[in-house]
C-alpha cells in the first residue's frame, strides 16, 4: 500500500512572474513583495504567504546588466551609423545611463524571478508551510 501525497494546488508561473514584476506578492498580487529596494519582506501582509525562501542571489543583476548591455550597446551602433558625433557624447550620455537603468529595473527583476522561484515550489516555496 502507497500512501499518496496530498495534491498541490496548480501554481500559474506567468501570473506569479508577472505579480513579482509588479513587485506584488506573487500568490495573491495585493500585498507589496519589498520592504525596502531590495529587501523581500518576511511574509505578504494580505495573504500571509511566506516570501523570505527566495535565492535569487546574483541573478538579478546579471539580467538588468544583460538588458541595459544589449540596449546600449545598439543605441550607441545605431548613433554611430547614422550621425558623426563626438565620441565625448557617449561618455555624458552612455554611462549615466548605464548607472541608472540598470538599478532602476532592478526591483522588478528581483520580483519576477521571487515570483518564478515561487511558482516552481523552488527552495521551500512548496512546503506549504505559512508563518
Amino acid at each position: 500500500m502507497t500512501q499518496s501525497s496530498p495534491a498541490l494546488e496548480q501554481r500559474s508561473a506567468g501570473q506569479a512572474i508577472w505579480r513579482g514584476t509588479l513587485c506584488k506578492c506573487p500568490h495573491c498580487g495585493k500585498g507589496k513583495l519589498f520592504r525596502s529596494y531590495l529587501k523581500v519582506v518576511e511574509e505578504c501582509e494580505v495573504c500571509g504567504e511566506q516570501l523570505n525562501l527566495h535565492r535569487a542571489d546574483d541573478f538579478p543583476p546579471y539580467i538588468a546588466i544583460m538588458i541595459v548591455g544589449h540596449l546600449l550597446v545598439a543605441i550607441m551602433l545605431h548613433i554611430e551609423m547614422t550621425h558623426h558625433v563626438n565620441p565625448m557624447i557617449y561618455v555624458y550620455t552612455m554611462v549615466p545611463l548605464a548607472i541608472l537603468l540598470p538599478l532602476a529595473i532592478l526591483p522588478s527583476i528581483k520580483g519576477a524571478i521571487v515570483g518564478m522561484q515561487w511558482a516552481n515550489r523552488m527552495h521551500g516555496f512548496g512546503t506549504g508551510k505559512r508563518a
